[in-house]
């Protein structure tokens, strides 16, 4: 079995045995998860966020899955645990004063450190490559590494300053076992806000059957009020008029009335001046002559 050149095959030309495992660079599998968004595979830029499993996105990506979720996506299961914008929490990350980006080799003639990062530890100064635990606080959003929140222990975000609990504290890119507990923290989470929402909807459904029944009381004593005040009324105006129903009681009982108000004319206090400002002052009177057939549209003008 030669060929034309008197060459003989050898055995594991011929024979093929198991393939190898191919093995993952762990340097282009941390530069994906860490310098790449996890749904659309671009490169990670401002703003970014994270889910409650601790994975990082583009903003923008998110919003367009939540906007239009039926249209097809290579990494659509990433995503697939976030219902809406409150699922989300916007990172606030400290700048590597050393990242360069891509201006730093755009001709490619000069050497690309991998395992440098765009974003650090603003309390120990790690690099966020990969290659250092990290997380992020969802009561605030701020990035840490783990080691500044084991060596510093506070109650206190070191950034910002606001309060945060053990509870609150997401690791950012975990571990398989990591995650599976962050996402029994997270169903936990859901079933209780889903208790609370339908505590609310009981409550707030009780509360408008009690305060039915005493609508309708208030109707009915609103009425029985209107009925008394108009009896009242009816009885007052045929106390008024007489048993005749004539008005001459009416005008008697507003005659007092009447006759308790005083003339300006009649005040001795008032000057001369100022009663004659007023139409009633001798002055404002017009004689048989002044007075016409027809009337102006102000009667007192001559």
């Amino acid at each position: 079995m030669g060929c034309d050149g008197g060459t003989i095959p050898k055995r594991h030309e011929l024979v093929k045995g198991p393939k190898k495992v191919e093995k993952v660079d762990k340097n282009a599998e941390l530069a994906a998860k860490w310098k790449y968004c996890a749904l659309s595979q671009e490169k990670l830029r401002r703003p970014i966020v994270s889910c409650e499993l601790g994975r990082l996105y583009n903003k923008d990506s998110v919003i367009e899955y939540l906007l239009d979720k039926s249209a097809e996506r290579p990494n659509a299961e990433a995503v697939t645990h976030i219902r809406g914008t409150k699922d989300i929490k916007e990172l606030n990350l400290t700048d590597n004063p050393e990242w360069e980006g891509e201006r730093r080799n755009t001709k490619g003639d000069r050497y690309e450190d991998v395992h440098c990062g765009m974003f650090i530890c603003p309390v120990v100064g790690l690099e966020m490559n990969g290659r250092h635990r990290f997380c992020y606080l969802q009561s605030c959003g701020c990035v840490f590494s783990d080691r500044a929140l084991k060596e510093v222990k506070t109650e206190i975000c070191h950034k910002c300053g606001d309060p945060f609990q053990d509870s609150d504290v997401v690791v950012l890119n975990g571990t398989k076992e990591e995650v599976e507990k962050l996402r029994e923290k997270m169903e936990q989470r859901r079933v209780k806000a889903k208790v609370k929402k339908s505590k609310k909807s009981k409550a707030a459904e009780s509360v408008s059957t009690a305060s039915e029944p005493k609508d309708d009381t208030q109707v009915m004593v609103a009425q029985n009020g209107e009925g008394q005040s108009d009896k009242e009324s009816s009885q007052s105006v045929t106390d008024v008029a007489g048993p005749s129903g004539s008005s001459k009681g009416s005008k008697s009982s507003l005659l007092p009335l009447s006759a308790s108000k005083r003339s300006i004319q009649e005040m001795e206090e008032k000057s001369e001046a100022f009663k004659s400002l007023f139409t009633t002052h001798s002055s404002a009177k017009r004689t048989k002559d002044q007075i016409s057939n027809w009337v102006t549209h102000t009667p007192y003008h001559f």
